[in-house]
Parts: C-alpha cells; structure tokens; sequence
C-alpha cells in the first residue's frame, strides 16, 4: 500500500465510466483537488480487455479538459481476465534469488504462455521466521499492458503507474480505515460489468478476483424479460434503487438476478475460504455503483454469514477545490474509490 504528495493522476478506466482523480496526499489526510466522471464509450471495454484505444483517449483527454486536470503522470488500474493475481506459497529462499523462482513458478500457476506476459511479484511478511514463503504473483498479457500505454499514451498523459483495480481497493481502504491487526478484511466493488472481490490481512493482498458480473445484469435480466430496451431497462433499475415507483415485475427480475449475483459473489469467498490455510474473513466493506441495487447486499451478507459495511472513500479525504462540496463528494463515493486507491500511488511504485 503506497501514500505520498508526489502527484499522479488516478485513472480508472470503467465499463460504464471513466474516473479520474486528482488527490494532495499528506500524512494526516488527502484533499481531493479535481474529479470528474464520464461515460465509457459503448464498446470501447469489455471485461478489462480494451477494443477501442481511440474513443477511449478521446474520452480521457475530454474529462480531463473538463475538469482542467493539471498532471500528466497517471496511475491506471487494469483488470478483467487477463490480469492474473495468485498467491503461492514457496520453500524460504534468499530474497535475492526470489526474482529468478517466480519466473519458474509462474510457467506452474499462470494460465498465459510465460512468454506473452508482464509479471511482477510482491512477497508477503518477508520477515516472518518461517520454513516457507508467501508469494502474490502478479500477471498481465502484454497485448493488454500495450493497450493500456497506447490509450495513455493517445490522451495525452504518460503512463507514471501502471497498478492493479484490485490493489487500489485495498490501497484505498489502508488509507482511510488502517491496518485491522490480526484479522481478514474482505473488500466488494460492484461495478457495472466487474465485480472485484480483495481479501487483506494485516495490510497484505492475500487473495484477489475479478467476476465478471455487475450492474449490467440487471440492465440486461430487465431488457430480456420485459421486451423493454436497454435504455428502458436502464432506467428502470435506477428507478427501482432509488425508491421510485416501477413495474412490480421490475422488483422481480432484480430478486432473481441478485440471487444469482449472491450466489457467484459467494463462490468466490468459499473458494478463498478453501485456499486461505485456515484464515477467516472478519468484516466485510462494499462499495461500487451496483452495490445500491436494492437487496444486494442484504443478500450477500445472508450467503456468506458476514457483516458487510459500507466502503467510505472519502473517510480521511477533504475538499481542497470551492468547486467541490461535501453533497457533491457524498455523490461521488459510491463510484470513486478505485480512482482514489489510485491517485494515492506515487511515481516509481511498481
């Protein structure tokens, strides 16, 4: 987890929306100097995998005169299918020779020809007197990794970090809610076609998956068993989360699809459950634009036998903009924590 005053731009780079964050990190806090959000173009994205550079440079270079973003440094999240992140444990080496093992590892653990890919590593406690070693491999195709420049690179900006989604969630947390000691804390981002799902103990990424599963479920469930259009669709699911007035079947696609979401979500924490050696999430924090579908959550939290509390971003983070009003931050939360965990990054973290 990384917090500095060096300046980046937080970038995150949505299905459905583009965030980008601009955040004077000091050690009793963060100001948020700039936001702004704006739709993803249709098709440029799907599932972390990049269709179209060009609409989406388009798309950054737009917000970023919108809200006169003043860095060029950004920090960008990846995720989806092809980025791998495993945790596997190893026999305790000399940490100099870590580097060399990984790469043989990996040809075991990572789905890619080891060729095609960006790997990088991160070792977990490396203090801690042990007979083995927990290692986080970390894996992006280098198609994706290219894209990711190129889109970048078109927006005007240059690439100051390259990060995980996941991994700013969990930097997002530790910067507003600390280190708990001795326990698991699951963390749940529902986006609209990506839900990240982060387990973090004692400050350490133990575990980390991204479903591909969200809010466009639900778009989709309504279009297909009402005959109503996307756009209809849409609309209604919004109107359903606010407590407007809809179809009762409206509510009845929603139950349907939130227990099939329930169910993925909870396939995910027994899974971890089974490869965790005995660790047990505590505490679970939720966030992300979905996660206001109504019932979600409850639901969830039934499936998996856990408490699940709300995931404030903007906790330790102020104002530092006239511009940007405590209702408008309240606003943005819900859909601003990746971006945060990003902007908290510094120039030179891996």
């Amino acid at each position: 987890m990384f917090f500095s005053a060096n300046k980046v731009l937080g970038l995150d780079i949505g299905s459905s929306s583009i965030k980008v964050a601009e955040l004077d990190v000091s050690k009793s806090g963060a100001k948020l100097v700039n936001f702004g959000m704006i739709q993803t173009p249709p098709n440029s994205i799907n599932g972390g995998d990049i269709a179209d550079v060009s609409s989406l440079a388009v798309a950054i270079k737009t917000v970023c005169a919108e809200i006169k973003a003043k860095r060029k440094n950004a920090a960008v999240g990846m995720f989806g299918t092809a980025v791998i992140v495993k945790k596997i444990t190893i026999p305790r080496i000399d940490l100099k020779l870590v580097n060399e093992q990984v790469k043989w590892e990996a040809e075991q653990y990572i789905p890619f020809d080891v060729n095609s890919i960006s790997l990088a590593h991160h070792v977990i406690n490396p203090k801690e007197a042990s007979e083995t070693m927990d290692i986080l491999l970390i894996a992006a195709q280098n198609e994706l990794v290219a894209e990711y420049y190129q889109v970048v690179q078109n927006a005007d900006l240059k690439m100051g970090v390259l990060d995980v989604s996941a991994f700013a969630l969990a930097n997002v947390f530790e910067f507003n809610y600390g280190r708990p000691e001795g326990q698991a804390v699951g963390l749940i981002n529902v986006g609209s076609a990506i839900t990240n799902f982060v387990v973090v103990a004692n400050g350490e990424v133990v575990f980390c998956r991204d479903m591909p599963i969200g809010g466009q479920n639900y778009t989709n469930d309504i279009h297909k068993e009402m005959g109503v259009s996307l756009g209809e669709a849409e609309s209604l699911k919004l109107s359903a989360a606010s407590g407007g007035a809809v179809p009762d079947e409206v509510h009845s696609v929603l139950s349907s699809t939130t227990e099939v979401l329930s169910e993925e979500i909870r396939n995910s924490f027994d899974f971890f459950a089974g490869s965790s050696g005995g660790l047990n999430i505590s505490q679970v924090y939720y966030t992300g634009g979905a996660a206001a579908t109504p019932g979600l959550i409850r639901n969830l939290s039934q499936a998996t036998r856990l408490n699940f509390e709300y995931l404030n971003p903007c906790q330790r983070v102020v104002s530092g903009n006239k511009k940007i009003s405590t209702m408008y931050m309240e606003q943005i939360a819900p859909f601003c924590a990746v971006a945060f965990g990003l902007g908290l990054r510094k120039l030179g973290d891996g």
